[in-house]
């Protein structure tokens, strides 16, 4: 909902009917749609270190209680200078949601959930778009204003009866109140030998982590497997960012003005954020429903590819309408919810599912910190430069170059990525050594 408010927002911001005393300036607007990103990356360093020290629960209540600041602040006041620093505040749930939330999702479910859980990560989070842009067009700022902070107000109260997750807690040493924990979370006795199979296997990790001598990065760089997902993760985080999905949400409306021309579709500025929302929303759905049929590994590929497909429909209908020519306006339309949609479906739910999958709980935090620094870094490169190069090389380029990105993931997912649906730890590796292996045999 932070960032679904601000989308309706910016031209009642510019106006003089707006909520502030005198209109925003471009300067102002700059601000207030970049500084989130800023602050993101300075809280989003140190957060899986946080998540690792203090717990799983306490940095959730932690982020709860920053999103509360937001609106409050918004409420209180929504001259520039306010909105700014609300939007520096939401610097912090902007990072720590894609790192914390993750590793709570995983931690307290059972493996044959844990794809669907945590895909609805991505789901909730386009039901909150969609709602802000909804509830943006049919009610005042300040009613607006109201739900958005009344959400994180009644999800704290309720995060205050969750427990701590029964792999800290194991890392704590709190074997004991972990089985409980795990116990409840079942709704099985504490006795079931298939609970107690599952926290022996914990203890065994923590023990071995702790016998390690090497520090967390050590173990990620010199230990072969774990250097191998992590660089699987990265790249896969890394080519998510760059599919081009964040700049066709903002050439959006050039799209819809452009097809208008030719099918008779029109729509208001609210409207199209609606119809976009709405695709996304639908693309989270159907990953949610089928990720644990599938496996991540067949539809990141199929996403992928099919997020590819509409980059390349879209850079050539740019081309194309560079040269002067016209082609039929459904088309843009239809590849640019071609790829929200996709994009929605697999390539970023499989992006957050991956880690929690890839790593012990040991790891998760430190992980999940960096690649979201990396991904928030190429949101910004993206933002900050997007323009340039289209002036530089133009926007059909720009496109192709995304689709080259998503072709390249969707290669690189089928000969390198290993199934982890339903599959612990140790049998993930076990195929990312025999693999390895397998190259360096091959290898003349």
């Amino acid at each position: 909902m932070i960032q679904g408010w601000l989308s309706p927002m910016i031209s009642l911001l510019r106006s003089a009917e707006g909520p502030s005393p005198a209109p925003y300036t471009s300067t102002d607007i700059s601000w207030v749609t970049s500084v989130t990103y800023i602050t993101a990356i300075i809280f989003g360093a140190p957060m899986g270190y946080l998540t690792d020290r203090f717990g799983r629960k306490m940095m959730t209540l932690v982020t709860t209680l920053s999103l509360i600041v937001y609106w409050l602040i918004k409420l209180f006041c929504l001259q520039p200078w306010a909105l700014i620093l609300a939007r520096a505040v939401a610097g912090i749930p902007c990072s720590a949601c894609y790192i914390i939330l993750p590793i709570y999702i995983k931690e307290i479910s059972d493996i044959d959930l844990r794809g669907a859980l945590g895909s609805l990560l991505i789901l909730n989070r386009n039901i909150g778009y969609l709602a802000s842009y909804v509830l943006a067009d049919l009610l005042s700022v300040t009613a607006m204003l109201w739900i958005g902070l009344m959400v994180p107000t009644v999800v704290f109260f309720i995060l205050l009866l969750m427990p701590e997750t029964p792999e800290f807690l194991v890392k704590q040493g709190k074997v004991d109140e972990a089985k409980i924990v795990l116990a409840w979370l079942r709704g099985v006795s504490t006795v079931d030998s298939v609970l107690e199979q599952e926290i022996n296997q914990v203890v065994s990790v923590e023990k071995k982590t702790k016998a390690d001598t090497k520090s967390v990065w050590g173990v990620i760089l010199r230990d072969q497997p774990t250097r191998k997902a992590f660089i699987i993760t990265l790249i896969i985080k890394i080519a998510q960012q760059f599919d081009g999905y964040l700049i066709v949400l903002i050439y959006a409306g050039y799209v819809f003005e452009r097809a208008a021309d030719s099918i008779s579709l029109k729509l208001t500025p609210n409207k199209q954020v609606m119809l976009i929302g709405l695709v996304q929303l639908l693309g989270s759905i159907f990953a949610t429903c089928i990720v644990e049929k599938t496996g991540r590994k067949l539809l990141l590929v199929t996403t992928s590819f099919t997020v590819g497909v509409g980059m390349l429909a879209l850079s050539a209908w740019f081309y194309v309408a560079s040269a002067g020519s016209v082609l039929p306006g459904w088309l843009p339309v239809l590849a640019m919810c071609l790829c929200i949609f996709a994009d929605a479906a697999g390539f970023q739910p499989i992006s957050y599912i991956i880690i929690t999958d890839l790593f012990t709980f040991q790891l998760r935090g430190t992980v999940s910190a960096f690649t979201n620094i990396c991904a928030k870094l190429s949101n910004f490169v993206q933002m900050k430069w997007f323009h340039n190069l289209c002036e530089l090389i133009g926007i059909h380029w720009t496109f192709l170059f995304f689709a080259i990105v998503c072709f390249f993931s969707c290669i690189y997912t089928i000969f390198d990525f290993p199934e982890t649906r339903n599959k612990t730890i140790d049998e993930i590796y076990s195929k990312i050594s025999k693999t390895d292996k397998k190259d360096k045999n091959s290898v003349p």
